[in-house]
């Protein structure tokens, strides 16, 4: 495949279905700056940016790797982004990798043409919560890696979706206790912190496990990351950096929400917290003496290609803030605030302007309906857009809200995309909000953006756009 074909296929087609009409002047630009944003991380571009191979020398980010020291290459780890970085190292390395698992959600499973055939297995797992077919995936990673040695370099791939679809239990945990873990705590509202804190300790894979299963061979982490800040602990819940959480945080999360969890899992928590079973590996641990994570694609990724490509449209952009938190709702208020205060005053950037931020909001579910954080957050915002008293009303402008990975929610949809004419009954819209119903009310009114799976994730991305 030729690299014009590469480029070619990395392009991200984004659907509105039920959208009549060209696009306005705004609609088009925030969906330009949508394709180039996500173009920006997929795996294809962000591995050939940060990864190269100069003879024997194997780079990643700032840190060298001569390959005549190892005998055995091996690829691991996981992802919605997992498929398409196996692919590049494939096309980078050839048979330089001997033998590679990665688990992935779904997509192609299959090494690209030009790949060294079958070096990397891709398997499916589960997302948000593990299966039995993503814990054996796993068991057969762990397996590869425990059969490492000192001349062994492993690259440990680990992207967003990674705790869910990397998932080893621990054996007196198994599978269905910690699916029905995981679902409770997402039902309860922990928060990422708290939520890996539990995981990471069930797990015979996160917190740093897989690199002290990996010891002592040469772990090299690539991450992709979706997860407000970027810690290299939170990706994935961290396989391959040191845990500074312990059993006796797991369980204070487990009493903090008065979670009914199987009696395995308590059991086996009570165990590690009463010094019955080894903790995970922390700072310090020998077990990180040959290991590096590196990070190489980020909400800026997005966000940066985003601006790059309002700049060369004619927009001045601005970049809000890349972790953008808290409820969907108000964070589409606020968004609309903002298009308000650049269309009245020119603050805090001057018409034809893009705002661009990134991060990741949450929904409080209280009703029973369909939609996700982007899906709410649009909604919101086109409420305050249609306010027949706000500046915006008869102005092109938009607002656009997505995740990255082309899935809002339990959603098919990204996200969506408003203008002051996208909602026609604001009570109707208010009551969809309220019964977390926003899918159907957008996809009524041909908001909806659809790009199904991107093969990248790098969380939420949301643009204003306003004209003079």
């Amino acid at each position: 495949m030729t690299e014009d074909a590469h480029e070619a296929a990395a392009a991200v087609a984004v659907d509105r279905p039920g959208a009549d009409g060209d696009p306005t002047d705004a609609e088009a630009t925030a969906l330009a700056c949508l394709e180039a944003g996500v173009a920006a991380a997929l795996p294809a571009r962000v591995v050939a940016a940060s990864i190269s191979l100069d003879g024997d020398t194997l780079r990643v980010g700032d840190a060298s790797y001569d390959l005549t020291q190892f005998d055995d290459l091996f690829v691991v780890g996981g992802g919605k982004a997992a498929d398409g970085v196996a692919t590049a190292l494939e096309r980078l390395l050839g048979d330089r990798i001997g033998d590679g698992v990665v688990l992935v959600d779904e997509g192609p499973t299959e090494p690209a043409d030009d790949a060294a055939a079958g070096a990397v297995r891709r398997i499916r797992g589960g997302h948000p919560v593990p299966t039995e077919a993503g814990v054996a995936g796993t068991a057969r990673a762990l397996e590869l890696v425990r059969a490492a040695d000192e001349r062994t370099l492993v690259l440990a791939v680990v992207t967003g979706g990674a705790s869910a679809l990397f998932a080893a239990p621990d054996p007196a945990v198994g599978v269905d206790a910690l699916t029905e873990t995981t679902a409770a705590l997402l039902r309860a509202g922990a928060d990422v912190a708290e939520i890996n804190a539990v995981r990471k300790h069930l797990s015979r894979v996160k917190g740093g496990r897989l690199a002290a299963t990996a010891a002592p061979a040469t772990v090299v982490g690539i991450a992709i990351s979706d997860v407000v800040g970027d810690d290299p602990g939170v990706i994935g819940s961290g396989p391959t950096v040191p845990d500074e959480s312990t059993f006796a945080d797991a369980v204070a999360v487990l009493d903090r929400y008065d979670l009914d969890v199987p009696r395995a899992v308590r059991d086996h928590l009570g165990r590690g917290e009463r010094g019955e079973t080894d903790e995970t590996p922390g700072p310090g641990d020998p077990a990180f003496d040959r290991v590096t994570t590196h990070v190489i694609a980020t909400a800026r990724t997005a966000i940066d290609a985003a601006a790059a490509a309002a700049r060369d449209r004619g927009y001045e952009p601005l970049v809000l803030s890349s972790r953008i938190r808290g409820e969907a709702r108000e964070a589409g208020v606020v968004h609309a605030a903002v298009a308000e205060e650049v269309a009245t005053t020119g603050d805090p950037v001057e018409p034809p302007a893009v705002v661009l931020s990134g991060g990741e909001t949450t929904v409080t579910v209280d009703g029973d309906g369909t939609g996700g954080p982007n899906l709410e957050c649009a909604l919101a915002a086109g409420v305050e857009f249609a306010d027949p008293r706000s500046p915006l009303a008869g102005r092109d402008c938009a607002f656009l809200a997505v995740d990255t990975d082309g899935r809002d929610g339990s959603t098919d949809a990204a996200g969506a995309l408003v203008t002051p004419d996208t909602v026609a009954d604001r009570a109707a819209a208010r009551a969809a909000l309220a019964d977390n119903d926003a899918l159907p009310a957008l996809r009524e009114a041909g908001a909806l953006l659809v790009t199904g799976a991107t093969g990248t994730n790098v969380n939420d991305l949301r643009l204003v756009v306003v004209e003079e």
